[in-house]
């Protein structure tokens, strides 16, 4: 009765924070056949860049009145947690304050554009999402392609982007599967960082540093988990660490109390779940439930969000996570949490890839500037090649992925509240290990 209380408590408060946090839009007619109903939203996106300093007398270009991204995202289904905690905020304040502003600014058409999404409800389906991806291209004709979510989606969208030459800026989702054909790929841009991108390797340096020298692990059997599972097998033995069990998790599965009791049973210094939120908040009511606190324990994505504290208040106190920043960073990054969180509970926070999307937004706007175009082939060169500021400071692409360079941070812990930056390139709290005890029940 008290474990189906804990996971029943911690759903509900997860399931409730992400709804008053998700804005609802109004679908328009469209959408044929299995693509389901388009979502157009005006949209705009980072503070508003200057127009460059000279503007041709005549537009060059055909008549334009707006910039169209497509999207095929998780609207509905079980990846839409995710995607509505993720990239969803960031679209929905950065292209309103684009276009506040008139919109970005293109020399062939001699004026400012203004940002639209067109967005259709992949329902957390990879073969949804690749029809509608194609539709976005083909049909709909969209300017630029952004998301999708979910390391899978990723894998399925880029080869169809990159065939019709369409630029495809993705944010949720890993590309460790992606990484070596992405030089083939240029019309893929991946902003995130990711297992050997260079999350584990870190999180392996750190681990060593700090005597860990066992670790269990478990994964949802999906793209995500393999990919993080396998880089943790190559990257730990690496460090002196010994990786005593890997296991998959069905994406249905609700009840992990023998997973959690063997791996207690194995006293392995750290406990690694590679996994979603649907996984996350059931295990770790779980664990305290029946008092299994290793030494380290990491689980994302899902802890890096603010909903994981509003679920389990002071008990996440050492939990560790992917995360690249926080406030305490740099005066770019307080005043972005301002803009992004005014008026938002800390639900809404995420410290993992709210900088890096943020980013990447800020990025690709100052490419169509400089490029001057629509044109997918020219932004793409400019994207592919040159440096920008960005609210992370000097930030460029290298072979599609978003540098290592330019990364805040990688890993992060749970410390009197907040999510502290342990490791990476700006670490602003040393690791607290072992962590603390649960709270007492």
């Amino acid at each position: 009765m008290k474990k189906s209380l804990v996971i029943l408590v911690a759903l509900l408060v997860f399931s409730l924070i992400i709804s008053s946090c998700t804005t609802s839009s109004t679908p328009t007619t469209g959408a044929p056949g299995t693509a389901g109903p388009a979502v157009t939203t005006p949209v705009a996106v980072q503070p508003p860049t200057s127009a460059p300093a000279t503007k041709p007398a005549q537009p060059t270009g055909p008549a334009k009145d707006k910039i169209v991204i497509g999207m095929s995202r998780p609207l509905s289904g079980p990846e839409q947690a995710v995607g509505d905690s993720a990239f969803k905020p960031i679209y929905e304040t950065m292209i309103p304050m684009w276009n506040e502003e008139g919109g970005i600014y293109v020399a062939e058409y001699g004026k400012k554009l203004p940002v639209e999404l067109k967005i259709y409800d992949s329902k957390s389906d990879i073969k949804t999402l690749t029809q509608q991806i194609e539709q976005l291209i083909v049909q709909d004709k969209v300017d630029f392609l952004m998301g999708p979510q979910s390391t899978a989606g990723i894998f399925a969208a880029a080869p169809i982007a990159n065939k019709y030459q369409k630029i495809l800026l993705t944010m949720e989702g890993g590309a460790t599967s992606l990484k070596d054909m992405l030089p083939s790929l240029p019309y893929v841009f991946v902003p995130l960082s990711f297992s050997d991108w260079y999350e584990v390797p870190v999180l392996a340096d750190i681990f060593a540093a700090n005597g860990v020298k066992t670790a269990y692990v478990v994964y949802i059997a999906d793209l995500h988990g393999i990919e993080y599972a396998g880089v943790t097998g190559i990257e730990f033995p690496k460090k002196g660490i010994d990786v005593v069990a890997s296991k998959s998790l069905p994406p249905e599965m609700t009840d992990f109390s023998l997973i959690i009791k063997e791996a207690q049973a194995s006293n392995a210094d750290a406990f690694l779940v590679y996994s979603y939120p649907q996984h996350i908040l059931p295990i770790t009511g779980q664990m305290i439930e029946l008092g299994y606190n290793p030494k380290a324990y990491l689980t994302g994505p899902g802890a890096n969000f603010g909903f994981f504290h509003d679920s389990f208040g002071p008990a996440v106190e050492g939990v560790m996570c992917w995360a690249t920043w926080n406030r305490k960073m740099s005066p770019e990054m307080a005043a972005m949490a301002d803009t992004l969180y005014a008026g938002k509970p800390e639900a809404a926070n995420d410290w993992w890839g709210h900088s890096l999307y943020w980013a990447a937004m800020e990025f690709w706007k100052q490419a169509v500037e400089k490029a001057g175009t629509l044109d997918n082939a020219k932004v793409q060169q400019v994207m592919a090649t040159e440096h920008f500021q960005t609210v992370l400071g000097d930030t460029y692409f290298t072979n599609g992925l978003m540098a290592k360079e330019s990364h805040p941070g990688e890993v992060g812990q749970w410390q009197n509240g907040i999510v502290e930056i342990v490791g990476g390139n700006k670490v602003t709290a040393p690791l607290i290990y072992p962590k603390p005890a649960w709270p007492s029940q």
